[in-house]
């Protein structure tokens, strides 16, 4: 009788395991009301030290970002997005690390210094990570969240950069050159005249005359456009175009100048 009995009973704990993995695995659910919710944000923060006692120069990493709430399909795609450009700043070697959450990317972050700091005791200073992440500009149809973010895992000195993420506020989609201009080649024509007169190059001369470093010895748009209220903003991180000595370099064009290319606002 015991012997009939025990199949059943494993198939009964085979059937709850597997349905409480697909459990586990399954999206969240959204409801209708969450998707039409408005779109909300709260800052969320984040630190990790190192579990090796220290006295000076200690390694922290800290991280502080504004979280989408609300609507909770487009505030996901905006969150990842989010996490995916800080997983690009916080990391050590030669590719980011392998984290889903913000407390995997601290500890490996940690782990990272703890190994070298066995390995090299006498030479291996506090490292810092730095991210911090403000909601900078929201209209109906661009949404703006900037990271400003330091990273010195040793050398002369570490690397400190700005960065903009561009959304739409209604899917939560990254927003590209096309999507915010309507004509992108006649935008980059403009900005690069714009440029060359606010450093001074001559138009005849080549955009890299100054010791700047454009790829190809061409002009292109930067990595990163900020939305300010009194209009946009180039900036070209350090190393972008330019040696770290140099710095970033910036270019504010009003919107009332570049109102006939400008898409959304």
């Amino acid at each position: 009788m015991m012997k009939r009995f025990l199949p059943l009973v494993f198939a009964a704990l085979l059937v709850v395991a597997c349905g409480k993995d697909k459990k586990e695995n399954e999206e969240p659910v959204i409801t209708k009301t969450e998707e039409v919710a408005p779109l909300t944000f709260e800052k969320k923060y984040y630190q990790e030290t190192s579990t090796i006692p220290c006295k000076e120069d200690c390694p922290v990493v800290k991280i502080e970002v504004p979280e989408a709430g609300g609507n909770k399909k487009v505030a996901r795609v905006i969150n990842d997005s989010v996490f995916s450009k800080v997983k690009e700043l916080i990391y050590f070697g030669e590719k980011p690390y392998n984290a889903t959450t913000y407390s995997e990317l601290m500890k490996s972050f940690m782990q990272s210094y703890e190994e070298l700091k066995k390995e090299f005791p006498e030479e291996t200073m506090g490292w810092e990570g730095t991210v911090k992440g403000d909601v900078s500009y929201r209209s109906d149809k661009v949404l703006n969240i900037t990271l400003s973010s330091y990273v010195y895992t040793g050398g002369a000195h570490g690397n400190q950069g700005d960065y903009s993420l561009l959304f739409d506020p209604n899917n939560g989609k990254p927003l590209e050159y096309r999507d915010l201009f309507n004509d992108v080649n006649g935008f980059t024509d403009y900005a690069e005249k714009r440029f060359r007169q606010e450093f001074k190059i001559s138009e005849m001369a080549p955009i890299n005359d100054d010791g700047l470093m454009f790829e190809d010895e061409k002009f292109a748009l930067p990595n990163n456009i900020f939305f300010e209220e009194d209009g946009l903003l180039l900036f070209y991180n350090t190393y972008e175009i330019s040696s770290y000595a140099d710095g970033p370099k910036k270019l504010k064009l009003s919107y009332k100048d570049i109102e006939e290319y400008l898409k959304v606002k």
